[in-house]
């Protein structure tokens, strides 16, 4: 069985997970997808041992939707709300990016691009997550990857907030990618907020709550 789940904010994925084994009883449950618990939005979680062998595909061969918040002018030494956050600029109203220059600015993004994930992420280095060492202060570079942009666009700007969409591959970091548009506009960039609205098949609109998933 394949639940699609509306993960809620302040959640780890594992978390979900969990709560779904206490309420199924069933031991073998798995997702396809980490969310960070800052973000809320579609989360395939797999309950058996059939659907859980099916998650790894739907991991790494499966498009994603996401609609991003990202506030200008601010970094976050995780890329999100959960880290240290600090001013970039003394920006005002008038010296805030221009909505065609941000517009240009995404198009630049489009396609096939390299990206470096977070230092804060679950990558291992030498078997030791890369959030971990960061955790603890140590430098952490990790490689860039090839990543597919499929659509990127505005859907909303009021300054210093722009809310965006994304379609993108698998493998994917929307705090990498808000960083780098932050840097690109040189007036910095993180995410104050991350919903996934779509993981290949699976839609926001017929996502369900944990909450409902309780109800016998």
């Amino acid at each position: 069985m394949l639940l699609n789940i509306n993960k809620p904010k302040g959640m780890t994925s594992h978390d979900v997970v969990d709560e779904v084994r206490r309420i199924t009883g069933q031991k073998r449950v798995g997702h396809a997808g980490t969310l960070d618990p800052f973000a809320t939005g579609v989360l395939v979680v797999g309950v058996g041992r059939e659907s859980t062998k099916e998650l790894g595909k739907i991991t790494k061969d499966t498009a994603k939707e996401y609609v991003a918040t990202l506030e200008l002018g601010k970094t976050s030494t995780t890329g999100d709300p959960e880290g240290t956050i600090k001013s970039t600029k003394n920006l005002t109203k008038l010296s805030y990016p221009h909505l065609n220059l941000i517009k240009d600015t995404l198009k630049s993004f489009k396609g096939e691009i390299m990206q470096a994930p977070p230092s804060y992420s679950a990558i291992k280095i030498k078997g030791v997550p890369a959030y971990k060492l960061a955790r603890k202060g140590k430098a952490v570079e990790l490689p860039k990857r090839k990543v597919q942009i499929h659509e990127i666009k505005v859907l909303k700007y009021s300054s210093p907030f722009l809310k965006i969409k994304i379609i993108c591959s698998a493998g994917t970091y929307i705090r990498s990618l808000a960083k780098d548009i932050g840097e690109t506009l040189e007036v910095g960039a993180y995410l104050t907020d991350l919903e996934r609205t779509r993981v290949g098949d699976f839609k926001i609109e017929k996502s369900i709550s944990l909450t409902k998933l309780r109800i016998p």
